[in-house]
């Protein structure tokens, strides 16, 4: 029988709570991020001077020593690590990609790489007073123990890059990410190449002029002081091996309740109670796609539910929402959030056959990602007679005089010749720019394309009986763009809406007549007043909304 899952069914309480555990990891990390980005800041300052350096550091200790920020700094360092282990704990297998795993090891691994920092610095300052400042920092672990400053460094790498893996894996699924995703991988690169250089360069002033900044003071004296270290080293390990320990015993019980997951090509795997179908996918090493990492941000892992038992439990709120957002049928679930209870049978629906596989799980554009572009649509109109008079070699040399023509008028303009469709042409804008440029960027090329085949008409005048005409349309919207095909056929291309409401006003220019048809969306991107024009509205096909759209006779007249 098919799962039906009860849309009205009470949220329950656990997935309400994994919700807001996920909110407080959060922002919890992103509290951490801030720390590290203002604290890498002031290392870099060095490469001004320890002067600098020191300046900077007063208003650090200011934000991040105040009551308010020690709150907020030691809470969320605290909080976030017991959300990891909690992570941790909750994970049905240790099995997943190896960013998950990266992000998970850095992470455990900080605490024991920045204890002996924390309680030299802060720790050494609330029971002593003792303030060090960069000068005392810099020359004791750069200079005097340079295996402690080695140490450091590296542990301000993994801390990072562990914020860095965060930030990716919540950022990841947004629409404008892809486009803003260089200059975020360069700020990342920056910031810690930068902290590291000042750090360096601050050493080499102080070994150069050492009694420029003084002696080493010497700091009071504290019973409590040597203890904290391995206080909290023992903590830190204590707690990881109890969530590991707790894992293991869930496991054993759990065990003897096993639910059977089915594949397609009958393959059958079993997993205790609890494991979502990701997990189990997972396990088995069945290729499974899941662009967010498993978190429910996305529905790429969603597959379609052929049989089981209808009691299974509902979808979470969380699921229920994506799931909505792509309008997904009453068996279809999210495989990272559904977790059996009964033996189901499912069907993975975006990893199915060799190349959905292969491609998808490549990443990058294989993946699909929905952009802003803008597109253009052109043919030659009445070609067709054209080529019915003529030999085919003399049709086709015709025919590459015309592509050539149009592939470099849209190449020279910016964009992408996505396909050639008999002697229609389609020509993609913005996968690297923003929608306002992509948008002149296409008008542009109207205008390139209408030159171009002006001068081929001038070219071979005593071939043609009449001049060749085109007619184009240009629209502008959101489009799913990636790699889509089989085998060797696979190429970069766009589908959606925009795409074949551009072909659409494609053939309305052929209809009325006329070289071009601008969508009224490109015009307001492209700031291209064209009120002067004839206006009309476009009904299209499995469109609910018009389209409004300009008339343009002459191409080039836009021009002038």
């Amino acid at each position: 029988m098919k799962i039906l899952p009860g849309k009205s069914a009470p949220e329950p309480l656990g997935s309400e709570i994994a919700i807001r555990t996920r909110e407080i990891r959060l922002f919890t990390g992103l509290v951490l991020g801030a720390f590290l980005l203002t604290h890498f800041s002031n290392h870099a300052l060095g490469l001004v001077s320890v002067e600098a350096m020191e300046a900077g550091r007063v208003w650090f200790n200011r934000l991040w020593r105040s009551p308010a920020g020690t709150v907020l700094l030691y809470g969320s360092v605290l909080t976030h690590f017991l959300l990891a282990l909690l992570a941790l704990y909750r994970r049905r297998s240790l099995r997943m990609p190896f960013r998950e795993a990266a992000q998970l090891i850095l992470g455990l691994s900080l605490p024991f790489l920045l204890v002996a920092h924390v309680v030299g610095t802060r720790v050494e300052w609330a029971l002593t007073g003792h303030d060090s400042g960069y000068p005392e920092v810099v020359r004791s672990i750069w200079i005097l123990n340079p295996a402690i400053g080695a140490r450091q460094a590296l542990a301000l790498v993994i801390a990072w890059l562990h914020g860095c893996l965060g930030v990716y894996f919540w950022l990841r699924p947004k629409p404008w990410f892809p486009r803003s995703a260089l200059i975020l991988y360069t700020g990342a690169l920056l910031v810690p190449v930068l902290a590291l250089l000042g750090f360096a360069e601050a050493g080499r002033s102080i070994e150069e002029a050492p009694d420029r900044f003084g002696s080493l003071p010497v700091p009071p004296a504290s019973d409590l002081l040597p203890m904290i270290g391995p206080g909290l080293y023992v903590a830190f390990g204590g707690m990881i091996a109890a969530t590991l320990a707790a894992r293991l015993v869930r496991s054993l019980r759990l065990w003897s309740r096993r639910v059977r997951i089915v594949y397609p090509g009958d393959q059958v795997v079993t997993v205790p109670l609890g494991f979502s179908v990701l997990e189990a996918s997972r396990i088995a090493g069945i290729p499974h796609l899941s662009v967010c990492g498993g978190r429910g941000r996305c529905s790429t892992c969603r597959v379609r539910v052929l049989e089981g038992d209808p009691h299974q439990p509902p979808p979470t709120a969380q699921e229920r929402g994506t799931l909505a957002r792509i309008k997904a049928g009453p068996n279809v679930r999210l495989a990272c959030q559904f977790r059996p209870t009964h033996d189901v049978s499912v069907v993975p629906i975006l990893s199915t056959g060799r190349n959905g596989v292969a491609s998808l799980v490549r990443g990058g554009r294989a993946q699909g990602q929905e952009q802003e572009i803008a597109v253009l649509f052109c043919d030659l109109r009445g070609f067709t007679s054209l080529a019915e008079r003529r030999l085919p070699f003399d049709t086709v040399f015709i025919l590459n005089r015309y592509f050539e023509a149009v592939g470099e008028s849209v190449e020279d303009a910016g964009g992408y010749i996505d396909k050639f469709i008999g002697d229609g042409v389609l020509a993609l804008f913005g996968l690297k720019s923003t929608p306002q440029q992509a948008a002149r960027q296409a008008l542009d090329a109207a205008l390139r394309i209408k030159a171009a085949l002006k001068h081929l008409n001038e070219e071979y005048e005593s071939e043609f009986e009449q001049p060749l005409k085109i007619a184009m349309g240009l629209h502008a919207g959101p489009a799913i763009v990636g790699q889509m095909g089989y085998g060797q056929a696979t190429s970069l291309t766009a589908v959606g809406d925009t795409i074949n409401a551009a072909s659409r006003l494609e053939g309305l220019a052929k209809e009325l007549d006329v070289e071009l048809v601008v969508s009224e969306d490109l015009a307001t991107r492209a700031g291209l007043d064209l009120s002067s024009r004839d206006r009309q509205i476009v009904q299209i096909r499995g469109r609910a909304a018009p389209l409004g759209s300009w008339i343009i006779p002459e191409a080039g007249s836009l021009g002038r």
